[in-house]
């Protein structure tokens, strides 16, 4: 009975979603014109590919400081609103204000501020200090950085805050009854038990860090600044010009690796289950 529920939702996965990524496993196999079989051509054809290696360069360095920054933040917000329980339902309006903005509009907010002719270089000349085009230099990167943890630091907020919510407060009261501290009791209550919501949550940062392309082809359009050319606008570019056979073979490979990044999450997490 169980699976005769799934079955129209798995019908659908495997015609929308699994048949057609089969057939681009294929095609990183063959030629796009003349359908001839050419090996690992296409892979290593990716992998020496200048422009690949820059993207994918960009890509790991915006994952490596984003995902600890956007999980440390979100996680001190989330205790501090959890310890004061009469202001959490306006903090919270204000971390989930930007998740309702949408994203042209936060596309057109920071051109205002960073372009040129922003308001952040006619406040810097107030103070005689000469401006620049922000999005044009390596303060790209910066700006996206920001971005990024501005836009999804509230949704990661109420994900902490549902974690928190699972730890019963009869054991913090055990541990204050025998003597422990706030200290003591994050370290050796919160913590060990926060493990599974850890995992879960920077699945989910992970997983939203790649959508971080929209903000930064509205703002620079296909060809930005150096710092902040992603896997995305390469992605965008060879569709664009239909480079089936390095689409595919790109494909896979990010794929695979964003596969094996969510087993190894998923395997640290059943290592360290309580």
């Amino acid at each position: 009975m169980a699976y005769l529920f799934l079955l129209p939702s798995l019908a659908g996965t495997s015609a929308f979603v699994l048949a057609p990524f089969a057939d681009v496993i294929r095609r990183s196999f063959y030629k796009a014109v003349g359908n001839t079989f050419v090996g690992t051509a296409n892979y290593r054809g990716v992998l020496e590919n200048q422009a690949f290696q820059q993207a994918a360069a960009n890509t790991v360095r915006f994952l490596c400081i984003c995902l600890p920054l956007l999980l440390f933040l979100s996680f001190g917000a989330a205790l501090m609103l959890y310890s004061l329980p009469a202001a959490k339902a306006l903090f919270q309006t204000v971390f989930l204000l930007p998740m309702a903005v949408p994203v042209a509009s936060l596309a057109v907010f920071w051109k205002i501020i960073f372009h040129g002719n922003g308001l952040l270089n006619e406040i810097l000349e107030l103070f005689r200090m000469k401006g620049r085009d922000w999005m044009g230099t390596d303060a790209a990167f910066w700006i996206l950085v920001f971005s990024y943890i501005w836009k999804n630091m509230g949704y990661d907020v109420v994900l902490w805050i549902a974690a928190l919510s699972g730890i019963g407060e009869e054991q913090y009261e055990a541990a204050r009854v025998s003597g422990a501290g706030s200290f003591a009791c994050f370290f050796y209550i919160t913590l060990p038990q926060m493990k599974p919501g850890i995992v879960m949550i920077g699945i989910l940062s992970f997983v939203n860090a790649f959508r971080v392309f929209r903000e930064a082809y509205l703002i620079a359009g296909d060809y930005p600044h150096e710092s902040i050319y992603m896997l995305q606008h390469l992605f965008n570019n060879w569709f664009t010009k239909l480079d089936i056979q390095k689409m595919s073979a790109a494909a896979v490979m990010m794929a695979f690796a964003v596969s094996m990044v969510l087993y190894l999450l998923e395997k640290w997490n059943g290592k360290h289950e309580i």
